[in-house]
């Protein structure tokens, strides 16, 4: 197993990459701290203890200092340490910079940029006291080329590339690895809808070398290789997973 007996906080565990990503890890060995929003992160925690792992689920909004430090606090009460931290939760706005609402922007960037801050704000100290941790971020491939009418959510990818390579510079010292991955257009509940147009789900594939989409699957297994000791010495990557998008 590559993760066991390792402790794993995952936000945006209700759904897509978080919840491929929490029974994954389980199956590897990890106990998982569940976080989102969504209470469908009860039936993943379900799932995961029917395979007879360890989990708990804290329902939380990861743009919140308080709901923050109270998940990773029950992580510790629970768990007693937290050797992973995956900061998964997302959410997406259309719009350009004439057309998105302020409060629409401020929501993207709270919840895709912000949470990342403050949920590695509380859980850093606890990796530091065991000298080790890894810290995974989700970007994206907007974060790295230009993404049509996606303002708000492409400034908040973009954020978090760079946040994720200022953290790997700060925690090398404390052997703290953080890499991030930047998915390209997957099978998800958040392009449900537009991959369902005819016309828009062409579109989108046209430009992706391995001519199909990503599935859950896939970023799950690299957030996998990038906590496991697999990936010992990389810290500061930019792991695109998107079928060659974003160097065709």
């Amino acid at each position: 197993m590559l993760l066991k007996d390792k402790v794993a906080v995952i936000t945006g565990a209700a759904s897509g990459f978080g919840k491929e990503a929490s029974l994954l890890f389980s199956k590897q060995g990890a106990k998982i701290v569940a976080v989102d929003y969504d209470v469908a992160g009860e039936k993943v925690v379900e799932e995961i203890k029917k395979n007879g792992c360890e989990a708990i689920f804290v329902k939380a909004d990861v743009s919140s200092d308080e709901d923050v430090k109270n998940f990773i606090d029950k992580a510790i009460q629970q768990f007693g340490k937290i050797d992973i931290l995956f900061n998964n939760a997302g959410v997406y706005v259309p719009g350009k910079a004439d057309e998105l609402s302020e409060s629409d922007w401020d929501r993207v960037i709270n919840i895709n940029l912000k949470s990342v801050y403050l949920v590695s704000k509380y859980a850093v100290p606890h990796m530091k006291t065991n000298n080790e941790g890894v810290i995974i971020n989700t970007a994206s491939a907007a974060g790295i080329i230009g993404f049509p009418d996606a303002i708000s959510y492409a400034a908040s990818k973009g954020g978090v590339v760079s946040l994720t390579k200022a953290m790997a510079v700060d925690y090398a010292q404390h052997n703290i690895r953080v890499n991030c991955i930047c998915p390209g257009t997957g099978e998800t509940g958040m392009t449900k809808d537009v991959l369902e147009n005819k016309e828009l789900r062409e579109m989108f594939l046209a430009p992706i070398p391995l001519k199909r989409f990503g599935q859950v699957e896939d970023i799950a297994n690299a957030a996998l290789f990038l906590a496991s000791d697999l990936s010992s010495y990389l810290t500061g990557v930019v792991l695109p997973v998107d079928g060659g998008w974003t160097v065709a």
